[in-house]
């Protein structure tokens, strides 16, 4: 489509084209010299449908080939000295397609037919119908037009191949630079991390096998350090996680609602619908907001129950999880970075998010997401 003030569809221009070459044509063999053959009405429909089928050459290149150098030949055999001016742009459209053989197979054939058709005319002799055929379609013409058919379709060969080079290395940069992260994350805070839990397991372990009282300071030590880890192998999984072959969707929800609920949270599970196969991109989507959800109601609702409900529909899927914690509707949730993950991924996918506190008291985040549009 062209860009600009003035934009015209594709289809639009090449009716406009193909009306514009039929009528010079017709305006040619009006106004040129063409035998009295009775002929005339055959001759006028051949012009007029040699320019017109113009307007298909983007859909169906090879045809409008056939049919224009019909047209070529008939309307010279009916005494219309009229050059075949939609052949040579049916050429053109043919080589820009890529069907050199059929082109060239089919030019030869109009070439050596168009003599034979100014001699059926009875306007010419023998040596004026090859002048004549010669005329009407000069081979140089013919050789330019291929050419610059050929020319425009190699162009576009290249530059569709740089455009899929240029995404591909972007993707690749993309997921090397990923991965980089993960692995630095993982080089850098994963032993760390692991020193901090297991100290603090081994002093709250030491401590109560001697009966001392444990204080409020190791313990949350030790349940921040269970919480960093869980935190840091969720971001690696995330970060290591790519399209092709994600790692969690919609089946590993069971399980992680049954390790939330074994946190002391009482996170239950129910579906809604007919299950059935959703894009990739989809299911990974609705794992992340169950996780992230669950994990915020863990982390800051003081919630002692959490509801997941996934709603099968014919044309999405629908997730609400709900908590019975201390968010109420007079309290404006603080977007964080999970809130604005979970609605960049649904957003991404062209569904709606709702995140806000519940009137009965307690937190909702729901989720709707199209299958079609995001397959």
């Amino acid at each position: 489509m062209s860009k600009g003030p003035f934009r015209v569809r594709a289809g639009v221009r090449d009716w406009l084209m193909a009306m514009g070459v039929a009528a010079a044509l017709l305006f040619t063999g009006l106004s040129g010299q063409h035998s009295a053959t009775g002929l005339d009405l055959l001759g006028y429909v051949l012009l007029a449908v040699g320019g017109l089928a113009l307007a298909a050459g983007r859909r169906a290149p090879v045809p409008v080939l056939a049919v224009t150098g019909l047209c070529a030949v008939g309307y010279q055999a009916a005494g219309f000295d009229v050059a075949a001016v939609a052949f040579l742009f049916a050429v053109y459209a043919a080589m820009r397609a890529g069907h050199r053989l059929v082109t060239v197979v089919t030019s030869v054939a109009v070439l050596a037919s168009l003599p034979l058709a100014a001699l059926i005319s009875g306007l010419h002799d023998k040596g004026e119908a090859f002048a004549q055929a010669r005329g009407a379609l000069q081979i140089a013409w013919l050789i330019a037009a291929g050419a610059a058919g050929e020319a425009l379709r190699q162009a576009e060969q290249r530059a569709d191949e740089a455009e899929r080079t240029r995404e591909e290395t972007a993707r690749r940069r993309a997921d090397e630079e990923r991965l980089h992260i993960a692995r630095e994350l993982h080089d850098s805070l994963t032993h760390q991390i692991s020193v901090i839990k297991v100290q603090s397991e081994v002093a709250v372990h030491v401590a109560r096998k001697r009966g001392e009282p444990v204080p409020e300071t190791l313990l949350a030590i030790r349940e921040a350090g269970r919480e960093a880890s869980r935190e840091l192998r969720a971001t690696l999984e995330a970060l290591r996680d790519d399209d092709t072959s994600p790692p969690h969707g919609l089946d590993h929800i069971p399980e992680l609602v049954a390790r939330h609920g074994k946190t002391g949270l009482q996170a239950t599970l129910t579906t809604q619908g007919q299950p059935h196969d959703v894009p990739a991109a989809v299911g990974r989507t609705v794992y992340r907001i169950v996780q992230e959800s669950l994990t915020n109601i863990a982390r800051h609702a003081d919630a002692t129950t959490a509801s997941v409900r996934i709603d099968y529909r014919p044309d999405g899927v629908a997730l609400q999880v709900d908590d019975n914690g201390k968010a109420t509707p007079d309290t404006a949730p603080v977007p964080g970075i999970g809130l604005l993950g979970m609605r960049e991924r649904v957003t991404a996918l062209g569904g709606r998010l709702r995140a806000a506190p519940r009137d009965e008291g307690g937190f909702t985040v729901r989720a709707e997401l199209p299958v079609e549009r995001a397959s």
